[in-house]
């Protein structure tokens, strides 16, 4: 059965809306867009042609918006609108494949991968140790003619090495069994169908030639070929535990018990099972096990796990606080805010989880060789046959053993493992450098650009102006007062400085692009830009400035200063020396952002900008053939964030800026921009190494195959031996960081 055959739609099976959600369906999650999400955990996949057909029975739903399956955590993401229940049907198509579907859980996961560990080292085992026993018994008949030996010895010997060899192939090739049953019997094949169909003709052409008292009996080569080949699965199968996501270490967070106040009883409850409105008790240097607000004490809380701030943030009652960060000095205790599976750290996983499975242009290759792979191996391995039988005239048993090697030698494992493994260890280290890659293809762009612009206020600065002196004392209670009713950065700042208590003010009112207006004491008051309210003859200021005009009066300036991050100057260095093209694109005055643009070293800068001049700018470039990276912070950056070839954001971005970006990165540092770089770069590198190996590998393999110069034992150490090369090639990112 083909895949786009079973690709019919599972909507005429759904009730109309208003059913009752069962099965998979009530584990979906329905976002702000109205789509639902389900995660869940697929078993049996061991290639990339196993995620091209999950993969595409579920884009071949007309409902289904995307579906990502994850190598490396064997995770399925998928989304889709209509009914939550059609979840119960896209699973059932999943299963239809051959494939094992469950609900992805921690404990589940981790107790599954525990099992396979175990089945691979016991068929593991009892292959090597038959392997040893057989290879006893064929050194003598290797070492001995029939004629020295005797023919009744050596019929002799070859009935024990049936009585090794064919039951470690029926146990020992299970792994392979298993999965090429799983899927045949849905009519689908994966890449331990030619395995599996090589194990068997060997040991069946073994046991022929052994009844008949012929020659061709290969029970150690079919012995050693299954010990080899379980070598291959088994470190596979330990270097994808390894490469797997952070994700899993931070879902760790959500394992375990919290202590519930329900009255005066303290009561022991799964985290999981916290709802909305609950108040949970968390003691000294324990996890916050939800996101919440203090209702009870305070004190220091280290959020690096989610800000990347070092230092610990002192919380008091009705500030909020994060799962995974760390209640580090007294007692609290908390009111539930989101569920667990809603909250700031579960959304950091699905984003990471997200840019894992991400559609990178090597990604859709290795996803277009999967398709060909098992109609391509098999027709290579019949040609191959019926060459060498039929053309040149070589014994069946002879063609027969060439036609195996062909299929054990052919495979796609390198290729489907060049992308998911480096990306899983890219994305995953930088995330231990609080850097988020939210976009799977965010680090594939990233490595192309050519030119960087920067935002000024809260990207090459820190986003906290502070009001220098030389104002007008007397004026500040006015000018705070005014500025309390404002969120822009500079009336906060101003508003910070004063500390004493607010005037009375009516009337208040904000003018767009200009100030705040309001009334005190019959008095009309404006605070805002020196066009609008200030001294415009005075000379202007390289600092940032508000001015206070009260009716009847003389204005008055504030002068605020807004420092640039500690390590910006070192950043743009580091970032000038690998040839990038560095702009500073700001909507501040020209003198404030000259000012800024030469104490960091740029010296191209675009001043005084609105957000669509900034990305009309944009624009520009691109449209001169630049690839371009844009890092900013603010509500006028979003149009140029989603407008550049990849975006970053520092993690103090409003909401609508990190949402637009494909990276977020916290802390106060701007060092994360040149290590997202410098990684994207190293990760792409890696990626082309890993598929030059993995084409060098079939485009050299095969022919030899076909020509009948490898053995299937040969054979099984290479395909092994090219999967493992690529992995140990990915590794060098984990070294490099």
């Amino acid at each position: 059965m083909d895949t786009e055959q079973s690709g019919q739609n599972v909507q005429d099976n759904i009730s109309p809306d208003g059913e009752i959600k069962s099965g998979y369906a009530t584990l979906a999650r329905e976002n702000s867009d109205g789509v639902y999400e389900l995660g869940v955990l697929v078993q049996g996949v061991y290639c990339a042609a196993c995620i091209y057909k999950i993969e595409k029975i579920l884009s071949l739903q007309k409902d289904v918006e995307s579906a990502r399956l994850n190598f490396s955590t064997n995770r399925l993401n998928f989304s889709w609108r209509g009914s939550a229940n059609l979840a119960n049907g896209y699973i059932q198509l999943i299963e239809d494949l051959g494939y094992g579907v469950r609900p992805y859980d921690m404990d589940t996961a981790q107790k599954e991968s525990d099992d396979q560990e175990k089945f691979l080292l016991l068929c593991l085992g009892v292959a090597g140790f038959a392997m040893g026993n057989i290879m006893l018994l064929s050194f003598g008949l290797w070492m001995t003619d029939s004629q020295s030996m005797g023919y009744a010895v050596r019929e002799f010997m070859h009935w024990i090495q049936a009585a090794i060899g064919l039951p470690t192939i029926v146990f020992a090739g299970r792994p392979f069994f298993y999965s090429a049953i799983s899927v045949l019997k849905n009519g689908h094949t994966n890449m331990d169908v030619p395995i599996s169909l090589g194990l068997l003709l060997t040991g069946g052409m073994s046991l022929y030639e052994t009844i008949t008292h012929g020659e061709h009996v290969y029970f150690e080569s079919a012995v050693m070929l299954i010990f080899f080949l379980l070598i291959g699965r088994y470190l596979d199968f330990r270097a994808r535990r390894q490469a797997r996501s952070n994700a899993e270490e931070l879902l760790g967070t959500f394992q375990g018990f919290a202590s519930v106040l329900d009255g005066a009883i303290t009561k022991k409850i799964l985290i999981r099972d916290l709802r909305e409105g609950m108040l949970v008790r968390v003691a000294a240097a324990d996890k916050f096990p939800v996101d919440g607000v203090v209702v009870e004490g305070g004190g220091e809380v280290d959020t690096s796990l989610v800000t990347g701030e070092t230092l610990p943030r002192h919380v008091v009652v009705g500030d909020e606080v994060y799962a995974g960060t760390i209640n580090v000095s007294s007692p609290v205790l908390i009111r539930v805010l989101k569920l667990a599976e809603d909250s700031l750290l579960a959304d950091i996983v699905r984003l990471i989880e997200k840019a894992q499975q991400g559609q990178a242009a090597y990604v859709r290759l290795a996803d277009k060789v999967a398709r060909l792979y098992t109609p391509v191996v098999h027709s290579f391995a019949a040609l191959a046959f019926l060459g060498w039988f039929f053309v040149g005239g070589l014994a069946w048993q002879d063609s027969l053993i060439i036609a195996i090697t062909v299929l054990i030698v052919t495979c796609p494992c390198a290729l489907a493992l060049a992308v998911p493994v480096v990306q899983v260890l890219a994305t995953g280290g930088l995330m231990k450098k609080n850097i988020l890659v939210k976009s799977g293809d965010a680090l594939e762009r990233l490595a192309g650009i050519d030119t960087v612009f920067f935002d000024k206020t809260g990207t090459l600065t820190r986003g906290y102006p502070e009001l220098q002196s030389g104002y007008q004392a007397q004026a500040l209670p006015l000018a705070a007062s005014l500025a309390s009713y404002s969120n822009h950065l500079l009336s906060k700042a101003i508003a910070r400085a004063y500390k004493g208590d607010v005037l009375a003010l009516t009337d208040v009112e904000e003018v767009s692009g200009k100030g705040l207006l309001a009334l005190h004491q019959g008095k009309k008051i404006r605070l805002g830009s020196r066009d609008w309210c200030g001294d415009k003859a005075s000379t202007p200021s390289d600092q940032n400035e508000v001015w206070l005009h009260v009716e009847g009066g003389q204005p008055c300036a504030f002068y605020l200063s807004d420092h640039l991050r500690d390590d910006a100057k070192d950043t743009i260095n580091d970032l000038k020396k690998t040839g990038l093209n560095l702009v500073m694109l700001s909507g501040d005055r020209d003198i404030v952002a000259q000012k800024i643009a030469q104490e960091c070293g740029l010296e191209t800068v675009y001043a005084n900008k609105s957000p669509i001049e900034k990305f009309t700018i944009i624009e520009e470039y691109k449209a001169r053939s630049h690839k371009v990276l844009m890092v900013g912070d603010g509500l006028n950056d979003a149009p140029s964030l989603e407008g550049a070839d990849v975006s970053m954001a520092p993690g103090t971005a409003i909401d609508m800026a990190q949402n637009a970006a494909d990276i977020v990165f916290m802390g106060d540092s701007l060092a994360p921009v040149y290590e997202a770089y410098q990684t994207a770069r190293f990760t792409q590198k890696l990626v082309r190494h890993n598929f030059i190996l993995a084409i060098l590998y079939n485009v050299v393999a095969i022919p030899l195959a076909f020509c009948g110069m490898v053995t299937p034992l040969v054979a099984a150490i290479a395909m092994s031996g090219s999967s493992l090369i690529v992995i140990a090639n990915s590794f060098r990112l984990r070294l490099k960081s």
